[in-house]
């Protein structure tokens, strides 16, 4: 089986849990990190901006991406989220089989 992490930043930590939870019942994946305190500068409008996120890290199988990334695009309240998806090309095999059997 491969797998996938999913990268997104969220405004605020009520934003976050829902969403992950909401990933997480659906079994889309199979973990969610919220990690607290990030700060964030891009463009955005022609204009240098930035904002206090949070990041998303979320565990997932190659076969449950897309569906993940059409909830999560729903789910989230950016008009353009940051939905990164990367292949986790090597990892502790018990690690990688509990994500496979998570999200069964």
């Amino acid at each position: 089986m491969k797998y996938r992490l999913v990268l997104s930043t969220v405004p605020d930590e009520k934003i976050g849990i829902r969403v992950a939870k909401q990933l997480l019942r659906e079994k889309l994946c199979a973990c969610v990190n919220v990690i607290p305190k990030l700060s964030s500068f891009y463009w955005w409008k022609g204009k240098m901006d930035s904002s206090r996120e949070l990041l998303l890290l979320i565990k997932t199988s190659q076969s449950k991406v897309h569906k993940l990334i059409g909830r999560l695009k729903k789910a989230h309240p950016y008009e353009t989220p940051e939905i990164i998806s990367l292949e986790i090309k090597e990892g502790w095999k018990p690690y990688l089989d509990w994500i496979g059997s998570s999200i069964k």
